[in-house]
């Protein structure tokens, strides 16, 4: 019966009931082997990555969300010129994507974003990936606008593509306890698609590891896929681990174990097909060895160079600075596969 199962999950017949089956098997293998095929299938052995550079702009956020460690963890704030200066750096590194977000404060308001991105791509040419639903949602609050008007003026100022982030998981039970001041789940969805309605792609991310259940994770899986089958705006799909160190959830939650890490991404391979056809690994969450492991198991891109994530530092991370290409090449060579710059829409460089 479960052989069955396996073989209906690579002809993408899958359904929430059968994706916890396939969670819950004792031949966790057997899922990964599943994963791996699937990946073949639909990406080939090519691992893609882009070379690209993470600008937090501040520490200080008025959100409080008990899994994070960043929040005044250096007590600072960009200026406009820091900020260029950071990515005049990255330019001449080769980078393609500048990766822009950070804490969240009543002073962000819709003319301070869009000054910034204005002078930022009025100064260069590169793909401005930025902000997230929440920064999004607050934005148009302290500036008495509505989301799609907020997104709207974010994207004729320069914006190219959102990022997925403030997901966690989306079932509100679950967000009540570990990020309660943030937007609800139906306010996430409707940010996202509010993006793809006006052209903004973006990625879709879980962070996962904390108080959810395996059904929690795959109810967000599912309701990923339906938004994608309407929209057809998300890039990828980014699982980030939970990292617990100096953060309220830490003191409880010790976040999930490897094999936990390597199911996730596998499951999302299965469930997502070639709806996401893209399964990044956060190698900032992982490690060097983890994401290989991890690119057996369904994922097909290593994300990027990141330069610095200083998001990831602050819990605890051990991978948070530069990822050359030459060992992203190497690191992806080494498992038999073929390294792929690509651009932030999935275009091969």
């Amino acid at each position: 019966m479960l052989d069955n199962i396996f073989y209906k999950a690579l002809d993408d017949e899958i359904t929430p009931d059968v994706a916890k089956e396939l969670i819950h098997s004792s031949n966790q293998f057997q899922l990964f082997d599943t994963a791996d095929n699937l990946r073949k299938k639909i990406n080939g052995d090519v691992v893609t990555f882009v070379v690209n550079k993470a600008i937090d702009i501040t520490d200080k956020c008025m959100i409080g969300c008990k899994f994070c460690s960043f929040h005044n963890f250096e007590n600072y704030w960009m200026t406009n010129e820091e900020i260029l200066d950071s990515i005049s750096q990255a330019k001449s590194a080769g980078a393609t994507e500048i990766c822009l977000f950070g804490g969240i404060t009543k002073e962000m308001d819709i003319n301070y974003y869009c000054d910034l991105i204005k002078e930022i791509k009025d100064k260069y040419d590169i793909c401005l990936h930025a902000l997230s639903p929440a920064e999004v949602f607050q934005t148009a609050k302290n500036s008495d606008i509505t989301t799609y008007e907020a997104l709207k003026q974010l994207k004729d100022a320069g914006m190219d593509t959102m990022t997925g982030a403030s997901a966690e998981i989306l079932v509100d039970s679950v967000r009540e306890k570990i990020c309660p001041n943030k937007l609800k789940t139906q306010e996430w969805v409707d940010v996202i698609k509010e993006a793809h309605e006006l052209g903004i792609k973006t990625t879709s991310t879980m962070m996962y590891g904390t108080v959810e259940s395996w059904e929690d994770r795959i109810s967000h899986l599912f309701l990923l896929k339906e938004i994608q089958e309407e929209t057809k705006g998300f890039t990828e799909f980014v699982p980030l681990t939970f990292l617990s160190e100096n953060n309220e959830l830490g003191k409880t939650c010790n976040g999930a174990t490897a094999i936990e890490d390597l199911k996730l991404h596998a499951i999302s391979r299965i469930i997502l097909g070639k709806t996401i056809p893209n399964i990044q690994v956060s190698w900032v969450k992982l490690g060097y060895k983890m994401t290989q492991l991890a690119l057996n198991c369904g994922a097909n891109d290593i994300g990027g160079t990141m330069f610095e994530d200083k998001i990831s530092i602050a819990a605890g991370s051990e991978f948070g600075g530069y990822f050359p290409t030459d060992k992203i090449k190497q690191i992806i060579a080494d498992i038999g596969r073929i390294p792929q710059e690509r651009n932030t829409k999935y275009e091969y460089l």
